[in-house]
């Protein structure tokens, strides 16, 4: 059974969606970016985790509704538009587009429904007017904050009481306000701002009721899971919570999920420390093309359990383009079917065909569960190469190939051909990769063959190119120096 960390208790639980009466099974609201700049590597990761989730709940049977929003109206986008002396619009717009293509670039499937904050203004405002009418919410000329004292469960997402709150939390200043937590649900409108029409004034949105009011129409009143970075817990998902409960009296999500952070060598990614990647900085420093980068950047972030942070440098990409190098090695073996096959390792590797399976699903089940899903991969791959060295029939063959095409496909990997692989990348001291490919295949069979000669010839001759040859229980591995 599907187990899910869930934020909001702190446990893992079983995973049991409510049932709607709109035709799915799960509604998943992920906040999506504020569009006033390209996406950095966080918004990658988020956005490769929720896309496998979706997809394995997909896989399990479950219909989902996945709803990403926009955020195109805040205070970055208008800093961002008088900086280059461009509308709002026009800045929003731009890397909603860019945001857009790096999702392609990465593999990641739109989502369902992707609305952007000003389509819903009118949802805003009148989420604003019932808690207003609950008295949790109050009028500060022509301004609206939220009442964090009316509202019982405030820090329940956090597990922070109010006082701890107010002395380590970035609150807005206006010392008009009743208490320094309460936020802003609607701000009065400033000279050079976009502004909407409202009962208190011309205004804008607080950004925290933005995702309330689109989550509530269209998900309805109590979502299943609610996703994001972990840097959103508070205040953003914590104010969320007190909104929508507030004005609805229900319970807002049933799961509350967040992903880790991106360190990079070993620091927390920032701007101020110059270790800030763009996804689009990534593809283009790359030496590989854009398919395998993309494959290789999903398999270093899958290879991660979701909630655990993740280090990101150089090596990390290569060792990621290592693992997968040794899979496409062996799907090109598995084109190459011996003449002759050995009955014995073909029944060993069926055994492994019948029993992954359930070993994917157990590693997935598990607060899905990417890294131990690999491993598995791994695993299965050590055995069809043992049987292969041995010779398998050429059914058997296509069973294995079809089977981690199938399991790879709802991590978002393993979608190239062997071809597209091997002739893709980049040429290394003068060996290109189906040279490097081929060499370590000679290797292999040399190596089966007790050929120790040749197989160290080979070695010696990648070594001088600067390519060392690591052997593995699940194969050869690369290492560049």
């Amino acid at each position: 059974m599907l187990k899910v960390s869930n934020t909001l208790s702190g446990k893992k639980e079983p995973f049991r969606p409510r049932q709607t009466d709109r035709g799915h099974s799960v509604g998943m609201y992920v906040c999506g970016v504020t569009v006033y700049d390209r996406c950095h590597l966080g918004h990658a990761r988020s956005a490769v985790v929720f896309d496998v989730i979706r997809g394995y709940l997909e896989y399990k049977g479950y219909r989902v509704q996945y709803v990403r929003n926009f955020t195109d109206v805040d205070d970055k986008i208008i800093n961002r538009a008088n900086q280059e002396a461009k509308s709002w619009q026009k800045i929003a717009e731009t890397y909603i587009k860019a945001y857009e293509e790096d999702m392609k670039r990465l593999g990641v499937r739109p989502a369902d429904l992707e609305p952007r904050a000003t389509e819903y203004i009118p949802e805003m405002i009148a989420l604003i007017q019932k808690l207003i009418k609950k008295e949790v919410a109050y009028v500060i000329g022509g301004n609206v904050y939220y009442r964090v004292k009316r509202f019982k469960g405030y820090g329940k997402l956090s597990r922070r009481d109010t006082n701890e709150l107010l002395s380590g939390a970035r609150v807005e200043v206006d010392e008009r306000k009743e208490n320094p937590l309460d936020f802003a649900l609607w701000k009065a409108s400033k000279p050079g701002e976009p502004t909407w029409d409202s009962p208190w004034g011309p205004g804008r949105p607080g950004w925290h009721i933005e995702c309330s009011a689109m989550a509530l129409k269209l998900l309805g009143r109590g979502l299943d899971i609610h996703g994001g970075g972990k840097d959103l817990i508070f205040p953003h998902h914590e104010n969320e919570i007190a909104q929508s409960e507030g004005a609805t009296g229900k319970p807002f999500a049933r799961y509350w999920v967040h992903n880790g952070f991106v360190n990079v060598n070993q620091e927390k990614m920032s701007k101020s420390l110059g270790n800030f990647f763009t996804i689009q900085e990534i593809f283009e420093k790359s030496s590989w093309p854009e398919a395998v980068t993309a494959e290789v950047l999903r398999y270093f972030l899958v290879s991660t359990q979701y909630r655990s942070p993740i280090d990101f440098s150089d090596d990390a990409l290569k060792t990621a383009k290592s693992g997968l190098d040794n899979f496409y090695r062996m799907f090109q073996k598995l084109e190459e079917p011996a003449a002759t096959a050995s009955k014995p390792y073909e029944k060993k590797l069926r055994e492994a065909l019948k029993q992954f399976p359930k070993r994917f699903e157990a590693a997935m089940d598990d607060d899905f569960n990417t890294a131990l899903a690999v491993s598995e991969l791994q695993q299965l791959r050590a055995v069809a190469n043992a049987a292969m060295d041995r010779g398998i029939s050429l059914p058997l063959s296509q069973a294995v190939l079809k089977l981690f095409q199938r399991y790879g496909a709802v991590l978002g990997i393993f979608s190239l051909t062997t071809g597209q692989w091997t002739t893709a990348t980049e040429t290394v001291a003068g060996f290109s990769e189906s040279e490097i490919g081929r060499l370590i295949h000679e290797r292999d069979e040399a190596r089966r063959k007790k050929d120790w000669s040749r197989s160290d010839a080979i070695r010696k001759q990648l070594a001088e190119a600067g390519i060392i040859l690591e052997d593995r229980p699940d194969g050869t591995t690369r290492i560049r120096r």
